[in-house]
């Protein structure tokens, strides 16, 4: 892969600037990546950063990269961490042509989420060197973020690169519209499943349907209102709804299973412990046997940590609640301040035809070089 040249200062064209990191996104998206299928891309970033950097950690299919050598103790500046996965969802058949222009967005599978966010990762570790910067920096690749929480490849790079400890901020590179999202909303998943007894539907009295026993539950829910809560001054809803629902083996016979999946997105006011507590009372009140297939924490928004409010002062950037989840909460559950802040489209994260705006990008590279310099 030869990349193309690094973007310029802040006298350059903006034009010129998003045409450069246009072509660096279109090189990323050239490898496609979906989840379990990183290797060759993390092969092609792992070969820049060994050509520009001395210190690169390889985790499986994920990379830590020391842009700066480590300091003599006592010397250290703040240590900032840019994050970003190189994994997209499955792609589609109609997507497989490789990336191409449609006006003002370059169109192709990961190009807001989030491949147009490792483009200014790679591009500023290169245009900005330690003199102008007021902290060191780290970059972290990671893969399999697109899957159950367990085999996020950022829990192995967590907790082998010490290198990471004691981060000031870590910004993850999410597709966020070059807004400013703090915090995020914790995730569980859980199989809610009610037992009955067969028999056929001309005689229901000789059975118990599976199906109507989940009636409670499924009304309950139906009339459940988002909790509000709050953290770091920002507003996040709390909801709980069933995804799937799973009943029935034959039109003319009464149900004796039924499973529900729930998904409980919990506000960052509540703690994993406490969410699953709740979900656990939900199921045993309903008669319900209940296992947990994903549980992944949420994240308080750090509304006050010295670096965000640099990063608010100097990009003028507008603030808001994560109404979803995100590594954020990873990090922050290994000691690390983090929030988020990218250059794609929220609204083309896992569509088909997904498309980054070119001017975005120049837009997210410039808020980044008014947060980094000195």
């Amino acid at each position: 892969m030869t990349w193309p040249r690094e973007p310029g200062r802040e006298g350059e064209s903006e034009r010129a600037l998003a045409e450069l990191l246009a072509e660096r996104t279109a090189a990323l998206c050239g490898y496609l990546s979906p989840i379990g299928e990183e290797r060759a891309l993390c092969d092609q970033v792992e070969a820049w950063a060994g050509r520009l950097f001395p210190h690169v950690r390889r985790v499986g299919n994920s990379l830590v990269v020391q842009v700066d050598a480590p300091a003599p103790e006592g010397a250290a500046q703040p240590l900032v961490v840019l994050c970003g996965h190189l994994d997209t969802v499955p792609v589609h058949q109609a997507d497989r042509g490789g990336p191409r222009r449609e006006g003002s967005r370059l169109v192709a599978p990961g190009a807001s989420d989030m491949k147009g966010g490792l483009a200014l990762m790679m591009a500023l570790s290169e245009a900005l060197p330690a003199a102008e910067r007021f902290c060191d920096l780290a970059l972290v690749f990671y893969s399999r973020e697109e899957g159950p929480y367990l085999e996020n490849e950022l829990e192995a790079v967590l907790a082998t690169a010490p290198e990471l400890k004691g981060a000031a901020l870590a910004l993850c590179l999410e597709p966020t519209d070059n807004r400013l999202q703090l915090g995020c909303v914790g995730s569980i998943h859980a199989t809610a499943t009610f037992h009955g007894r067969a028999a056929h539907s001309a005689r229901p009295w000789d059975g118990e349907n599976a199906v109507h026993r989940a009636g409670a539950l499924l009304a309950e829910l139906s009339a459940r209102a988002p909790r509000e809560a709050v953290s770091g001054g920002l507003p996040f809803r709390e909801v709980l709804s069933v995804t799937r629902i799973e009943g029935g083996r034959a039109r003319n016979v009464v149900p004796d299973l039924c499973t529900l999946n729930l998904n409980f997105r919990f506000a960052p006011d509540k703690s994993l412990e406490d969410a699953v507590a709740e979900l656990t009372a939900l199921a045993a009140r309903h008669g319900a046997e209940l296992q947990f297939t994903d549980l992944s924490p949420s994240c308080p928004a750090y509304g006050t940590n010295p670096q965000v409010r640099r990063l608010l002062d100097r990009t003028g950037v507008v603030a808001e609640a994560k109404q979803a989840w995100t590594d954020v909460a990873r990090l922050h559950a290994h000691g690390i301040p983090a929030v988020n802040l990218g250059p794609g489209a929220t609204s083309q994260a896992h569509q088909r035809g997904e498309w980054i705006e070119i001017e975005a990008l120049a837009q997210g590279y410039r808020l980044y070089e008014r947060f980094l310099r000195r």
